[in-house]
């Protein structure tokens, strides 16, 4: 729940100092001790102490910068990191950017760095209070805070905008939802209204969303991006633009990496119509494809981009003799190759990092069964070759 309006006594020096001095430890011990401050309950200290441990690595700015006000634990959660907020900025359309589900406002702190007027746009009054609070810290002056319901702050206006920005709520009643229609406000429902008032709507679901069924409800998406950090798919971005003549859109797979993304784009015909008529033996390096790669889809151009090739049609593992130093995932230099039953009767590893791809077994199951502990440098791959055997590759990281 959020505050029914700003402590401002939580910015107070005493009490910034108390929380910088105080972040080391848990928040749930600092909830049930009695508070050092008249105005700013134990809960409150909790919760700002709590806010900045998360903001550290997700929002280093906000951490990094005296006077930042926290929101509770799920605002902060659901908001974007820095590293994608600026990513989305690099998308945005013209000078005017109206963001209808403002949050925490770390997407139109982005945006206004990119455009000349931002709208950030938030139903809670206490989670607008704060986004405001926070830009005028950070010292973003081109952003105006509007508490209002987002579609209705629309509908009353009659005002045009460059790129119109939604991060529909994907929990509702307390309970999370994936698909567009549930999902509030109901984008594609909505469309039309949207495209009355900017020619380009940039939509953020959620990682799980599927893509092909997502392009059956949305009209007009030229562009899908897959977003990872560190491997895991954080964010999909729809971008729509009105079109005359309806062109298929471009698929892109972005990973981030220390600030730089490293990218590929794609058509997900191209994808189907490819065919791959040789599989290959395990060679001297092993590719596992990023996760923005394999959510888009991209199973048989990724052999193309690369110059590498597939161990098997549902085992989504790259193989080369040569190393492709720029594939986007991570590498392994192999050391051994054997059938499941050759490793079964003759195992001596002890520890392990166990994966599991296209194999009859999960990586827990395998590693209690073969009683395997988890870590070190070596990597046990378990999967099936070309020939439909399971094999178990030995291999370690480049």
């Amino acid at each position: 729940m959020l505050y029914n309006q700003l402590n401002k006594s939580i910015l107070h020096t005493e009490v910034q100092e108390f929380i910088q001095g105080h972040q080391h430890l848990d928040p749930a011990e600092i909830a049930i001790k009695k508070s050092p401050f008249t105005e700013v309950s134990s809960r409150e200290l909790a919760e700002q102490i709590s806010g900045k441990k998360t903001a550290e690595k997700k929002l280093p700015l906000w951490y990094q910068t005296p006077g930042i006000y926290y929101p509770p634990k799920l605002a902060l959660e659901q908001s974007s990191s820095s590293e994608t907020a600026a990513f989305k900025s690099t998308l945005i359309h013209g000078e005017s950017v109206l963001d209808l589900t403002g949050g925490l406002g770390i997407d139109a702190f982005y945006f206004s760095k990119k455009a000349g007027r931002v709208c950030h746009v938030e139903l809670q009054a206490e989670l607008s209070q704060i986004a405001s609070h926070n830009a005028q810290v950070l010292g973003a002056k081109n952003i105006a805070f509007i508490h209002a319901d987002g579609i209705e702050y629309l509908r009353n206006k009659r005002t045009n905008w460059d790129t119109i920005y939604l991060d529909p709520s994907r929990r509702i009643a307390g309970q999370k939802v994936f698909k567009l229609s549930e999902c509030e406000p109901n984008v594609p429902v909505l469309q039309d209204l949207l495209f009355q008032h900017s020619s380009c709507i940039i939509l953020k679901t959620a990682p799980l969303l599927d893509i092909k069924s997502a392009l059956t409800e949305l009209k007009q998406v030229k562009d899908v991006y897959v977003l990872s950090v560190q491997n895991e798919v954080k964010e999909l971005l729809w971008v729509l633009r009105p079109q005359k003549t309806l062109t298929e859109p471009l698929i892109h797979c972005v990973r981030l990496s220390n600030k730089v993304a490293q990218t590929f784009k794609f058509n997900l015909s191209t994808e189907k119509q490819l065919e791959l008529n040789e599989y290959s033996d395990v060679l001297s390096f092993l590719y596992e494809p990023d996760s923005a790669w394999l959510k888009a889809g991209c199973f048989k151009l990724i052999t193309q981009e690369y110059q590498v090739n597939k161990l098997n049609q549902h085992t989504h593992f790259y193989t080369s003799e040569e190393l492709k130093s720029d594939f986007p995932g991570r590498v392994f230099k192999v050391d051994e190759v054997r059938t499941y039953k050759d490793f079964t009767r003759s195992k001596v590893e002890e520890k392990a990092n166990i994966i599991s791809r296209n194999f009859p077994l999960s990586a827990p199951e395998l590693q209690k069964k073969h009683r395997i502990k988890d870590g070190g440098e070596q990597y046990l791959v378990f999967c099936r070759n070309h020939h439909e055997e399971l094999i178990v590759i030995k291999a370690r990281r480049c």
